[in-house]
């Protein structure tokens, strides 16, 4: 018997997304798509009757502005808000700001999904030098987070982001559930991977191909124990959600153009 629910979200499309470009922890707002993606979300969960008490989100941006969105078309601005870097998307260290698809003509495709979807593989770290170190690193958000600026990652594998995260689930997020609260997590893709691989017990090889598109929500329903009962489920046109999750893979992919 369902004993709790949980919504993930992948925040809605961003700028960098649609530009399919590593975005990571540089700090970028909602497209006009992205936008759209969260409020149909918002509407959806309303229709669905959802109603939660606390939301979740990382301290970039495209989590929050979703969660705002989100809550607004519910109807549901009141509910509070709690925000940490370790819901961050995963950090891609030297490949920010680099476009996937050209990476997969210059390194290959497998390569570039290797970076993208492995559970233990972190890319080349990110150095003083890169053009978007400045801007990550003096980046006031993270002089309030609970670990110092010179600790946070240069790079992350999806196991460093699940190692990251696990204390913020285990001391925050799982007692929240377990009082009996409604909660909404509106994070990244990476990071909400690392949570499902977490709670459904995904294995590291298994973890490469699950894909969760932007602005859809996920449903997990869970045990006394915090177990799943189930698989996750895509709420929502399930034809349309593929689409989605197709579009996601192929942006590591060479474009057709270029073969």
């Amino acid at each position: 018997m369902t004993k709790y629910k949980l919504v993930l979200l992948r925040h809605g499309e961003g700028a960098w997304n649609k530009e399919n470009r590593f975005c990571s922890w540089v700090d970028q707002k909602l497209s006009s798509d992205g936008i759209k993606e969260a409020q149909n979300c918002g509407r959806q969960l309303k229709a669905l009757g959802f109603e939660f008490d606390l939301v979740f989100t990382s301290v970039l941006s495209r989590s929050i502005q979703t969660a705002w969105l989100v809550l607004g078309e519910m109807g549901q601005e009141w509910v509070p808000i709690q925000s940490s870097w370790r819901l961050n998307e995963r950090h891609y260290g030297a490949l920010i700001g680099l476009n996937r698809a050209e990476m997969a003509l210059n390194h290959g495709e497998e390569q570039v999904k290797i970076w993208r979807r492995s559970y233990d593989v972190t890319p080349p770290p990110i150095t003083e030098s890169h053009p978007y170190y400045e801007e990550i690193y003096n980046d006031r958000r993270y002089k309030c987070s609970d670990v110092s600026q010179d600790n946070l990652p240069k790079a992350e594998s999806l196991k460093d982001v699940l190692d990251r995260l696990l204390p913020y689930w285990n001391e925050k997020i799982a007692p929240e559930l377990k009082s009996g609260k409604m909660i909404l997590i509106s994070a990244h893709g990476n990071s909400s991977r690392a949570l499902l691989k977490h709670l459904e017990g995904i294995s590291d090889k298994d973890i490469i191909n699950v894909t969760l598109p932007t602005g859809v929500p996920v449903l997990l329903e869970l045990d006394e124990n915090l177990r799943p009962l189930g698989p996750h489920q895509f709420l929502g046109d399930q034809e349309a959600i593929q689409a989605a999750i197709k579009k996601v893979e192929d942006q590591g992919k060479v474009k057709s153009t270029e073969k």
